[in-house]
């Protein structure tokens, strides 16, 4: 196995290596006090890019059973239009940036933009010093080494990828290097990453049967990351029944209906252990779809790498049965990292330290709950010719969305109530809004900027 130089970067000294702080065990949790919960992130998939949010020529039976069970949300964003950062939200509750992921963290040092705050306390630490069984299947994408390993982060099991994209489906490696590990073995696993990744869930839901202790699964796949490559008898149903289909698109379609048939894989295991009542179900994705393989992110604007809508707005549910009414259906406008403090309160677990996501379980009860006081922000740092080190960032507050999608280029203000296709910029317009929010964003980026995102080199 080759080495990763991924983290001989630059950390200010104040930063230990170990987290200085990680929450003490309070109390040990039953499934009879507790429900179980499942988290289920996708890679890049397109807000319309589920049957039920408007793909025409996909058919995702088991995504749309789950959302049909539970809670539909219309406004859901991700915190950020690429991977590690919005991660980064989900599980410390936070902007990514406030935790040193304001970009993606990759294999090579010059093209790393990202460190893991040790002091952020992840949610599977919390719910694990709670009596919670957590494990992550899939995908960790937020460091290659230590400190920043799943097991060191709060996971008592991790089988899965600690990199970021694979090169091949099949071969799963990146840069030639194995990341697949089972806990902090390297393993090498046959077949598609995304069945793999389904019967290691599968095999997990039927473990945890036997035990009185609640778990938590986070199931993180890499599809439908790019490469888009969907196994031959997928792509051949889907030509067959699309034959009009572009042969990127119908790749696609292959790709995301053979994904959905692994998520209907996990949910029957829930079903078939008698575990699904006492399980909360969270299905998300972790930024829009890539335009350039023709995901449909619907009628939004633009798509992944983006602060316009395509590349923000996901498609999301929650369901709990018999708890979450089955087939509702919200318009609360919430963030990836608003999920940590909701499963929190599910959970009925406390805790002390800050973070700015917030707590949508009322919201699941069926109680109105209003955003549109909350200005919620997304940006992304990263290099190369076209970002240069910068960033490209967008704050949203109430109708109003004032972004910036490029490091280089004007800023740009939508009222997305009158323009929710953001075509007219009222920047000119409307100086007063334009003040207004460019001031909110500029302390958010401020506050941003304390927070170390490199490894010091000793």
């Amino acid at each position: 196995m080759k080495s990763s130089p991924v983290y001989l970067l630059f950390l200010i000294g104040a930063m230990a290596c170990t987290p200085s702080s990680r929450p003490e065990p309070t109390k040990t949790l039953s499934k009879q006090e507790v429900p179980n919960f499942l988290v289920i992130l996708t890679d890049d998939q397109g807000y319309a890019d589920v049957g039920c949010f408007g793909a025409p020529d996909l058919q995702t039976p088991y995504t749309d059973a789950l959302v049909a069970s539970g809670m539909r949300f219309n406004q859901f964003y991700a915190n950020c239009p690429v991977c590690s950062p919005t991660r980064a939200a989900l599980l410390s509750g936070r902007y990514q940036e406030y935790v040193g992921v304001p970009g993606v963290i990759r294999t090579h040092a010059q093209n790393n933009w990202g460190f893991m705050d040790t002091t952020a306390i992840l949610l599977p630490e919390i719910l694990q010093s709670s009596g919670y069984h957590t494990a992550l299947v899939g995908k960790w994408h937020l460091g290659l080494e230590s400190p920043n390993t799943p097991n060191e982060r709060g996971f008592d099991f991790f089988h899965g990828w600690l990199g970021d994209m694979m090169d091949d489906y099949v071969a799963k490696r990146r840069h030639d290097i194995n990341y697949m590990r089972r806990n902090q073995e390297i393993i090498d696993p046959p077949g598609h990453a995304t069945d793999i990744f389904t019967d290691w869930a599968v095999e997990y839901i039927e473990q945890q049967k036997n035990t009185d202790q609640p778990f938590f699964l986070y199931l993180a796949y890499n599809a439908p990351h790019f490469p888009v490559q969907p196994k031959a008898d997928w792509l051949a149903k889907v030509q067959a029944r699309e034959p009009d289909l572009s042969e990127k698109r119908a790749k696609l379609v292959a790709f995301i209906e053979h994904l959905d048939d692994g998520i209907g894989q996990v949910m029957e295991a829930l079903k078939r252990t008698d575990q699904l009542n006492n399980t909360v179900v969270v299905f998300s994705s972790d930024n829009g779809g890539l335009l350039r393989d023709e995901a449909n992110n619907g009628p939004l604007r633009d798509g992944k790498q983006s602060v316009y809508e395509g590349g923000l707005k996901v498609p999301t549910c929650v369901s709990w049965p018999n708890k979450i009414k089955a087939g509702s259906v919200s318009e609360t406008r919430l963030l990836s990292m608003d999920i940590y403090p909701t499963l929190l309160s599910i959970a009925g677990i406390d805790f002390q330290h800050e973070i700015e996501g917030m707590d949508f379980s009322p919201t699941l009860m069926g109680n109105s709950q209003s955003t549109e006081d909350r200005p919620v922000f997304f940006s992304r740092r990263e290099g190369g010719t076209r970002y240069g080190g910068k960033t490209i960032q967008a704050v949203r507050l109430g109708d109003w969305k004032l972004l910036q999608n490029d490091p280089f280029g004007p800023r740009e203000l939508y009222n997305l109530a009158q323009d929710p296709l953001e075509e007219h910029d009222l920047i000119e317009d409307k100086p007063d809004k334009f003040k207004e929010l460019n001031g909110l964003l500029m302390k958010h980026l401020q506050k941003a900027g304390q927070v170390p995102w490199q490894r010091r080199m000793d």
